[in-house]
């Protein structure tokens, strides 16, 4: 009779030895690798790999699984989807890194995940201009600074904006290779910014992939929250990646990729058709919104 083990049961002696010899043989394969840092990451990645393989008593048919679910992770990703950045999403790693890499300093804004939608090179806008480019939704006013946690003023800070249109889709996401619903603009001398986009509003990240049968498979949930992407450089401050969430939205709490920071919700007013504009475009009948973000930008060093 073949007993089957998990972790909660007692791995006999002999055969727990024949365990920890194989990880000790793997940590001391990478002995001579001369780049320290790649050394203390190849054998912690080791220890943990082991020890959940260990842990939940892996099977050969769910090591196989595993294999083709990567496999196909792999096959998926092209210059304008990016599955494996999806995968680490939903696991929690990208904000897990985020996290430890944007440690809290004074009142810096927060960071928050990157995701797999930015794209070099977005045409550049004046103060005030329009980032849509022709997306669908709501017209939305946002304004804000940047300082940094001195309270000094950031002049000609370089910020990136991105967002999906109304129906929940970025551009790279078509297939005409249309460029909407993103652009950069640099602040002004006193760091103060302003632009034209589009009113935030949930969608599903990409799931008719591996990813989105992962999610299915495990009972969740592809949506996002409402948000807007920034990133934000300057000369010896911190880059800051991370966006901006819709008060009252009802997916803050379950945001598929964990993004959401208390910090970053912010309130998106929205304005009667016929409110004038800050700038004095005419939009007709159409209502639209108004929103704030201060943008605080740690030290380089911090």
């Amino acid at each position: 009779m073949t007993e089957t083990w998990n972790s909660e049961s007692t791995i006999p002696a002999d055969q727990a030895h024949v365990e920890e010899s194989l990880t000790a043989n793997v940590l001391r394969s990478f002995e001579h690798c001369e780049d320290p840092r790649l050394k203390q990451v190849m054998q912690g990645l080791v220890r943990h790999l082991h020890a959940f393989i260990r842990d939940v008593r892996l099977t050969e048919k769910e090591w196989n699984t595993a294999i083709a679910f990567l496999t196909a992770v792999g096959h998926i990703t092209d210059d304008r989807r990016q599955e494996f950045i999806l995968l680490s999403d939903v696991l929690g790693a990208s904000m897990q890194t985020i996290n430890v890499n944007n440690t809290a300093y004074k009142d810096a804004t927060e960071a928050t995940v990157f995701g797999p939608f930015f794209v070099e090179d977005a045409p550049e806008i004046p103060i005030g201009g329009d980032i849509a480019g022709g997306a669908q939704g709501q017209p939305c006013w946002v304004e804000g600074t940047v300082t940094d946690t001195e309270g000094h003023p950031v002049p000609t800070a370089r910020i990136e904006v991105w967002e999906a249109d109304e129906d929940g889709f970025y551009d790279v996401q078509y297939t005409d290779h249309r460029v909407a619903g993103r652009a950069h603009l640099f602040s002004d001398a006193e760091g103060r910014y302003s632009f034209w986009g589009l009113t935030p509003t949930p969608y599903p990240i990409p799931h008719d992939g591996p990813v989105g049968k992962l999610l299915e498979a495990t009972g969740r949930s592809p949506m996002r929250a409402s948000h807007l992407h920034f990133m934000v450089t300057a000369p010896e401050l911190r880059t800051l990646v991370t966006h901006i969430f819709v008060t009252g939205d009802e997916l803050l709490k379950y945001d598929t990729v964990f993004g959401v920071k208390q910090s970053l919700v912010k309130d998106f007013i929205e304005q009667p058709a016929g409110t004038p504009a800050p700038d004095g475009r005419d939009l007709g009948a159409a209502a639209w919104a108004k929103a704030r973000f201060d943008i605080v930008l740690a030290p380089a060093d911090a």
